[in-house]
């Protein structure tokens, strides 16, 4: 799972959640710092209302919240996930050498970017970072 601060920072640059089953995500307060939840159609559902997304708590007996809007959830992109957003400008995913983590190859600019991070899944969201931001302009 990628860190708390790359998510943020992939989220304050602009990257959208649209909450599906499955995907996984952090309440951005301090009380629920170290909670990670899951959205699952037995759980956390994501309800759509005209005045926006709304996650439901469905059977949480053990403690008091119903939901959660959007705004106050922090996904936190998978591997996969976070691959897949790179879309055609991901070249490859290697092992750095001696067990120094790994590096994602990318395509920006029309030139090769490499990141590099002791988890795939932080080297993949450094990338996307560098994408949204060359997006962004």
């Amino acid at each position: 799972m990628i860190s708390t601060a790359l998510a943020r920072q992939l989220r304050d640059t602009g990257l959208e959640w649209h909450p599906v089953s499955g995907d996984a995500f952090r309440i951005d307060r301090d009380e629920f710092d170290s909670d990670i939840f899951t959205i699952s159609d037995l759980t956390v559902e994501a309800h759509q209302f005209d005045t926006g997304t709304i996650l439901g708590f469905n059977g949480t007996t053990e403690w008091a919240l119903d939901s959660v809007a959007l705004e106050d959830a922090l996904w936190m992109p998978r591997e996969d996930q976070l691959r897949e957003l790179l879309g055609g400008t991901f070249r490859a995913l290697s092992r750095l050498e001696e067990g120094a983590g790994f590096r994602v190859a990318t395509i920006l600019n029309s030139a090769s970017a490499a990141f590099d991070a002791g988890k795939p899944e932080d080297a993949y969201a450094a990338a996307l970072l560098a994408l949204l931001e060359e997006v962004r302009g």
